[in-house]
């Protein structure tokens, strides 16, 4: 049976996008980083709405009637604890994983979604103001679980040509997920008072599509080799993916990583932070995460209208140029997700940090002269615009793709816990101080922005290899250099007995001289 799978015709190794590799991005990516970008935008249209709600909750039952600053911090608390629950979600990711599998993890992590969205829609029927708090947190708690899950899937089930490509699907639809938040977000669609809990708990429509049709697709081949040891299964997931051609030579790869990792189990956070071989692969992704979220991005999807109503943009027309820019969104995640595999990861990261860094300055040169120049306003909201547009083409998505990238097998949960932690808690930092900085620092606040972004591009520029076209193992052994490991010591599977496939599917013992 393993013979007629894996040798079913004499063509060449299947690496062209096909139906079902085009499918399961799309639908794992539907309910999860849609979810997340739509969760990311959401609050931002309702802002005076629950804040009225926190007000005349308070007032009616706890006969306290707040001021404006503790207005402030309640609802701060609600844009950011999605971020700690994204925080704890990333938390549990190596474990799940590990455990359930790439798409089984997101299958079950669903449920969350369900109960996030049933607290925040029934929050004002119930006069309970911790309901939508707790509901933001609980779909943070999925979002930090699918946002590592996905790449990490769609990193494994992707050829080397395409992983790329597939690994920025998620980022597109984390654009779109703005983009219809700031859509149903308009005063003519679900912008009106009565409407904000429908708007935050229309999330659980996604998910419901997910859940009625990822199952039926087959889990990640390299979990299945590598970490379970079932060679039809895996062979059987490769033909669902590639259903022409010969995956002779990609089963043989992974056989590859799985001789060089046969004395290691799969590695926790502190072995990871730990392991002289992955020291600078660990270094890059905490560089890359931490500046992806403080590059002030997030300052700008949680709090645009804010943002616009201080450049001068008159109210009535505030949020149809936020729609703007979600379209703007959409159309440079695109863009980034058709160009990555031709120019490679480093050119789309150091262009996306570096206009993203000249923007922020634009943005404080522009509020700083706009009592002497009317035009600066329009120059303020290009370059809003221009740090949107720079981050969806390459430094939203190229951090996640190159978190699997880096990383073999054993390694690879640790890593994208470690990536999501720092993520998150970058994410709520900005969330909740930003606020504050801008009330503090006015609009030298972008200034800090501007260096972030600096300096990820220049560590980009000077230590992060092209992964593009590379296997996972080739990736480890660019690295080896930087690590000062030798050789060698990537693979220690010297003087062991490994099980090994022959060329014809069967499994066979080997011994290693």
């Amino acid at each position: 049976m393993a013979e007629e799978l894996l040798l079913e015709n004499n063509a060449k190794n299947s690496a062209h996008l096909t139906k079902s590799l085009l499918a399961v991005a799309l639908l794992a990516s539907l309910g999860s980083s849609m979810l997340y970008g739509y969760n990311l935008a959401v609050v931002n249209s309702p802002a005076q709405f629950i804040k009225d709600f926190y007000n005349e909750t308070m007032v009616e039952i706890y006969d306290w009637a707040p001021d404006e600053e503790h207005l402030t911090v309640l609802y701060s608390l609600t844009v950011s604890i999605f971020a700690i629950g994204g925080m704890t979600g990333a938390l549990l990711v190596g474990k799940l994983v590990t455990r359930f599998g790439r798409k089984g993890t997101l299958v079950r992590s669903s449920a969350l979604v369900f109960i996030g969205g049933a607290l925040m829609g029934f929050s004002r029927w119930c006069k309970m103001p911790a309901m939508v708090i707790f509901g933001r947190f609980i779909t943070g708690v999925h979002s930090g679980i699918s946002l590592s899950v996905v790449p990490m899937y769609l990193g494994e089930i992707a050829p080397k040509n395409l992983r790329g490509f597939l690994g920025l699907v998620p980022s597109i639809h984390i654009c779109l997920g703005v983009f219809i938040a700031q859509v149903l977000g308009l005063h003519e669609l679900l912008g009106k008072e009565e409407h904000w809990p429908l708007l935050l708990s229309l999330v659980v429509f996604p998910t419901m599509v997910q859940l009625m049709l990822l199952p039926w697709f087959p889990e990640s081949p390299r979990y299945l080799l590598i970490e379970k040891g079932n060679v039809h299964a895996t062979i059987a997931a490769l033909k669902w993916y590639r259903p022409k051609g010969n995956i002779q030579a990609e089963v043989e790869e992974m056989q590859e990583e799985q001789r060089s990792l046969s004395s290691i189990q799969t590695i926790s956070v502190r072995g990871l932070l730990m392991d002289r071989c992955v020291r600078w692969q660990v270094i890059t992704i905490m560089v890359v995460n931490i500046g992806m979220q403080l590059s002030g991005i997030d300052a700008i999807w949680f709090y645009t209208n804010d943002i616009f109503r201080n450049a001068g943009i008159p109210d009535p027309y505030i949020q149809y140029t936020t729609v703007g820019t979600g379209a703007i969104e959409v159309i440079s995640g695109v863009l980034g997700c058709f160009t990555i595999e031709r120019v490679g990861r480093r050119p789309l990261m150091i262009g996306g940090f570096l206009f993203m860094g000249l923007c922020c300055v634009g943005i404080t040169m522009s509020v700083l002269f706009q009592a002497q120049l009317d035009i600066m306003r329009y120059i303020s909201v290009g370059c809003v615009v221009g740090i949107i547009a720079g981050f969806c083409i390459g430094p939203a998505g190229v951090p996640f793709l190159i978190t699997a990238e880096l990383f073999k097998q054993s390694h690879r949960p640790a890593a994208y816990t470690v990536a999501g932690c720092l993520n998150w808690l970058s994410n709520f930092t900005i969330g909740f101080v930003f606020p504050f900085l801008e009330m503090a620092t006015g609009p030298y606040c972008y200034l800090i922005f501007c260096v972030i972004c600096f300096g990820v591009a220049l560590y980009t520029i000077f230590i992060i290899p092209e992964t593009k076209n590379k296997t996972f193992m080739e990736i480890s052994q660019m690295f080896a250099a930087k690590n000062k490991i030798l050789e060698e010591e990537l693979t220690p599977n010297g003087h062991l007995k490994l099980a090994m496939m022959n060329g014809y599917g069967t499994v066979g013992q080997h011994d290693e001289k």
